[in-house]
């Protein structure tokens, strides 16, 4: 499998937000234990529900988007054919400054409904 460098990555929230220079992903799905007597002792489980949230962190390019709380189409770009993308609520907006550092901003999203994965 070829390796893909993150350089061409970016993030939309129906525009694309200027100065980010990350973002994490995190989709899960439960684990619903159904262990009964008849297992011996040994624990089994079936597949519940699946989620995804995660982050997007950049420096301050312009004016900050006023995200919090809002709902938005988020497309979680890889480079400019991969990306995975869904309704998400921003849940979160965390501003950060230093005497010796760069004014950056880091988001947090709550993803809400079906996630749609990247193919290949």
């Amino acid at each position: 499998m070829a390796h893909l460098s993150g350089k061409a990555g970016y993030v939309d929230t129906g525009s694309t937000v200027a100065g980010i220079k990350s973002w994490t992903l995190d989709y899960t799905s439960d684990a619903l234990e159904t262990t009964d007597f008849g297992d011996a002792g040994v624990k089994s489980y079936i597949v519940g529900c699946s989620g995804w949230s995660g982050t997007f962190e950049g420096y301050k390019d312009g004016v900050p988007q006023s995200l919090a709380g809002a709902s938005v189409t988020l497309k979680l770009y890889e480079d400019n054919t991969y990306f995975w993308t869904g309704t998400a609520f921003i849940t979160g907006v965390h501003a950060n400054t230093a005497h010796d550092g760069i004014v950056s901003y880091s988001y947090d999203y709550q993803g809400s409904g079906a996630l749609t994965v990247p193919l290949g």
